[in-house]
């Protein structure tokens, strides 16, 4: 089947699917992060945590107060951050080790 015929499928079970019909389809819903306790977990401040993930604090405080959600990359870093807070963040520093978990990198 050629990636167009893939493409055309599943546009006409989205259509099937939408309008409310029964089809065999597989759904899949993201699962939003608890951004602040992500945060937490890294014992930065909100200051600290959006100079090192790049992005601004008033970002990070729509995330964390749920009015609005990451998506894409964002979404995927706030996962590794999640998994190992230590290695992403020391990773992350930008002049070296100069705050949080500095003394366990070599």
């Amino acid at each position: 089947m050629s990636a167009f015929d893939q493409i055309r499928e599943g546009l006409e079970q989205a259509i099937v699917h939408a309008s409310g019909a029964s089809i065999d389809v597989s759904i899949h819903t993201p699962v939003k992060p608890d951004v602040k306790s992500i945060r937490q977990k890294t014992g930065l401040t909100q200051e600290q945590f959006a100079s090192r993930c790049h992005i601004s604090v008033n970002t990070l405080r729509h995330w964390e107060r749920g009015d609005r959600q990451p998506h894409g990359p964002a979404s995927a870093l706030l996962q590794l951050v999640e998994h190992d807070p230590q290695f992403v963040m020391n990773t992350l520093a930008k002049n070296g080790c100069t705050e949080v978990y500095c003394d366990t990198v070599d």
